[in-house]
C-alpha cells in the first residue's frame, strides 16, 4: 500500500511485525544486513543536530498504537544516548488528516512541553480514547493540562509552526518514511520495526548505524 494511503490497518500490520516477541531481540545480537534491515538512503537528508554530533529521528504519529506501545522502551534508549548523539522526533504527516497532531507537537515543543506532555498525550489517545485530531480537541486538551490556552493557540496557528509541520513532511519523505514508529540516523539511514523485525532489534540496528556514522565522521 502507498504510504500516502496510511490507515490503522497499516499500523497494525506494521505494529504485528514491530512489536515482536521479546526475547527474540536477545537471539539478534549479530551485525545488521543493508538492505534488510536498513537502508542507506540514495540522497542524504538534512539534519538539525550541531556539528559534530550525531543526528537521531523518531519518525511517529500520536494516534498509532504502536508508537504508543514504543515510546517507554524509546524513552529508556534516550536515557543511555552517548554525548555525541543528538535525539529528536518527527510527526509524519501521512495524510492531510494527520497535521493537526503535528501542530499539536510542534506546539509542545515551542512552549517547552514535550518533556512534561507527550507521553500524556499518548494516555489521552489510548487509554482515555480522548479525540486529539482536530484543533477545538487540542486546544481541550492543552487546557485541560495547564496550559494558556490563548497562547497555545497562537502558537498552533502560527507560521513558525506551520514551517515546521512541512518541514517534517519534507524530511519524512527525504528518508522514505514507510510507517511508523521508524527511525533516521544521520540524514543517511533508515530502519523500522518491518525491517528490522521488531521494535527492540530497531533499537539495536539505530546503535550500530551511530557506531558506523561515528567511524565515518
Amino acid at each position: 500500500m502507498n504510504r500516502r494511503e496510511f490507515s490503522i490497518a497499516t499500523a497494525g500490520m506494521l505494529g504485528a511485525a514491530a512489536l515482536g516477541i521479546p526475547g527474540l531481540a536477545l537471539a539478534q545480537q549479530r551485525r545488521p544486513e543493508e538492505g534488510k534491515e536498513y537502508r542507506t538512503l540514495e540522497k542524504k537528508a538534512p539534519v538539525e543536530a550541531p556539528a559534530g554530533k550525531i543526528e537521531v529521528v523518531e519518525f511517529f504519529w500520536y494516534s498509532c498504537p504502536h508508537c504508543n506501545a514504543f515510546e517507554p522502551q524509546l524513552q529508556a534508549w534516550v536515557k543511555k544516548l552517548p554525548p555525541d548523539v543528538s535525539f529528536r522526533r518527527v510527526p509524519v504527516a501521512f495524510r492531510d488528516d494527520f497535521v493537526p497532531q503535528q501542530r499539536l507537537y510542534y506546539t509542545l515543543e515551542a512552549m517547552g512541553k514535550v518533556d512534561e506532555l507527550h507521553s500524556k498525550v499518548f494516555a489521552a489517545i489510548h487509554q482515555n480514547r480522548e479525540p486529539t485530531n482536530r484543533e477545538d480537541a487540542i486546544l481541550a486538551f492543552a487546557e485541560k493540562n495547564g496550559l494558556d490556552k490563548a497562547k497555545f493557540q497562537e502558537l498552533y496557528n502560527s507560521f513558525n509552526v506551520s514551517t515546521k509541520a512541512r518541514r517534517g513532511r519534507q524530511l519524512q519523505d527525504q528518508y522514505q518514511v514507510d510507517g511508523v514508529p521508524a527511525m533516521g540516523v544521520a540524514g543517511a539511514y533508515y530502519t523500522d520495526g518491518t525491517l528490522a523485525g521488531n521494535m527492540p532489534r530497531v533499537l539495536q540496528v539505530v546503535d550500530f548505524l551511530v557506531a558506523e556514522a561515528r567511524r565515518a565522521k
